[in-house]
């Protein structure tokens, strides 16, 4: 039978990768509590099942009270069968299953390959094809400069593990992207289109000590320990955001801790094994959670995290530019950006819900000494509650999901920075799939409902309501400051209705559909702003 996890407080929050997830769950009997990864540091997991005959433990390390997260909440990301961060999975359990076990997926032959007699140095094997399609009529509030824009996205990912005895494990994952389609746009980043390159190398060193499970991984790496309102591992482009660096962490009884020190990766799509390190950005700092006691609530068990964060930024470019009184024109330079924050989650019967606070500081430095450094005063508060029928056909969750992004004035010069900036890719389905807004002065509101008609089908529903936090500062789009000023009007920027329907046809297949919409205020539309229509489809086989 298969550990009972934790109902999501991030489900109303997210659904990224969803067709990832149907394809993360190897077969098991779908339940309620399995729609959603746990956690506002990782992506979103649904449940699913690959063959209804079928049965199988999720492949996770063993981390205590931790794994009710499905490990999600051990800092790894979502891990159930195949893991958001494949060097998270653990496949050592077959290792020791029965033939018949071993044969129940043609694949288990490429996820335990024994070396030595002994079995203590083993190779584990993972891959990816996805190929996604997407339409979008006025992209970008149709400032992108294109219409009707159609891209076509091909992604191919395969990874090995090594494993070399109980304490020192070896991963490389190589990447490779191509992008085309029709009056498409944004090609130019490294996001879509990356030739043959080395995505992901790390050696990781672990073992037990001060009755803590201790590690260090080094290297290049996806890191998903850090709330998705902030940072997330850009699944949605052909090329995942990784970092090259460090990170440690320790995992007691009902404690862990991770600390970790950055600097992103530079995506260079030109030529092959291309990609160096981008010492213009930069991300470090320490992660804590806390598994609260438990106690019984409407007759089920309590599972409740406390966690207290310090995440640090240092970068320049186009995220750190400061838009300017002047309609198009934006201050460059560069920002260190210091983030303390907490967050309260967990499930309590029926229901789970997530609060999260942030306060941002640190200070902004003008290019060319053209003005003075300015002190930064930002905040966020992101919080989400759902009650979960699992008893009700369809199994639906209803719940609601708010937020606060802090807004600055585009008219002060020496004043404090009042922006709250998300420099590396805040998680696209938290709020916005179409990237047409992003967590930057930013008020939104809406609900969200999740059913699972069938074990292999999810269905999601999110429909944000989004206005300024502040009308002296502008609109922020994903890595983009948008131009209109004094021609726009009051605080409503509008709503982005958005549906989800992932379907696991087959084993290891995966077919999803993405449709959004955007509908401009009456304000924003005088200003020039476009309402559009986003449609994507992916088809991912996963092993």
């Amino acid at each position: 039978m298969v550990r009972s996890p934790v109902r999501s407080p991030a489900r109303a929050a997210n659904t990224a990768l969803l067709a990832a997830a149907l394809l993360a769950r190897p077969a098991h009997a779908a339940t309620p509590a399995d729609h959603a990864a746990p956690t506002a540091h990782s992506q979103q997991t649904a449940a699913g099942k690959t063959a209804p005959s079928r049965k199988q433990p999720p492949h996770t390390r063993d981390w205590g009270v931790f794994n009710a997260a499905k490990s999600a909440a051990a800092g790894f990301g979502a891990v159930n069968g195949f893991g958001q961060a494949r060097w998270a999975e653990d496949w050592s359990d077959l290792a020791t299953a029965s033939p018949a076990r071993r044969r129940q997926d043609w694949f288990n032959r490429l996820k335990y390959i024994r070396l030595t007699d002994k079995g203590d140095i083993w190779l584990s094997i993972s891959g990816e094809e996805r190929l996604r399609y997407i339409f979008e009529n006025q992209p970008m509030m149709g400032t992108a400069g294109k219409t009707n824009a159609s891209r076509i996205l091909l992604r191919t990912m395969y990874g090995a593990d090594l494993h070399l005895g109980e304490h020192i494990r070896a991963y490389a994952e190589f990447l490779w992207g191509v992008g085309g389609g029709s009056n498409y746009y944004g090609y130019q980043a490294g996001t879509q289109r990356e030739r043959l390159d080395l995505q992901q190398g790390i050696l990781e060193v672990k073992g037990n000590l001060l009755g803590a499970k201790m590690g260090a991984i080094g290297g290049r790496q996806v890191f998903l320990d850090a709330p998705i309102s902030m940072q997330s591992a850009r699944d949605l482009p052909n090329v995942q955001q990784t970092w090259d660096g460090f990170r440690g962490y320790a995992v007691w009884k009902s404690v862990r801790v991770d600390l970790f020190d950055f600097m992103q990766t530079n995506k260079l799509p030109r030529n092959v094994f291309a990609d160096g390190t981008s010492y213009n950005a930069r991300m470090y700092g320490a992660y804590t959670s806390t598994a609260l006691p438990s106690f019984s609530f409407l007759g089920q068990k309590t599972h409740i995290f406390a966690d207290v964060f310090f995440l640090g930024y240092l970068f320049n470019g186009p995220a750190a530019a400061l838009p300017a009184a002047q309609s198009g024109k934006a201050q460059p330079g560069s920002t260190r950006r210091d983030n303390i924050g907490t967050r309260l989650w967990g499930t309590a019967g029926p229901f789970d819900a997530s609060l999260t606070g942030v306060f941002q500081g640190g200070e902004f430095r003008p290019a060319g000494n053209a003005g003075p450094t300015r002190a930064v005063r930002a905040y966020a508060v992101n919080g989400v509650a759902n009650w979960n029928g699992g008893t009700l056909p369809g199994k639906p969750t209803f719940g609601i999901q708010a937020d606060l992004f802090s807004g600055g004035s585009y008219h002060s010069k020496d004043g404090a920075v009042g922006t709250f900036a998300t420099p590396y890719f805040p998680l696209p389905y938290y709020n916005d799939v179409t990237l047409a807004v992003t967590s930057q002065n930013l008020v939104g509101v809406g609900p969200v409902i999740t059913a699972t008609p069938l074990s292999t089908v999810h269905l999601r529903l999110h429909v944000p309501v989004f206005w300024r936090e502040s009308t002296q500062d502008a609109v922020y789009g994903t890595g983009k400051i948008y131009s209109w000023r004094n021609t726009l009007h009051g605080g409503f920027i509008g709503v982005t209705p958005q549906a989800q329907l992932a379907w696991n046809f087959a084993p290891h297949w995966a077919w999803t559909h993405d449709i959004a919409g955007f509908a401009a205020s009456h304000g924003m539309r005088q200003a020039g702003a476009k309402s559009g229509v986003f449609y994507m489809q992916t088809v991912e086989f996963k092993f």
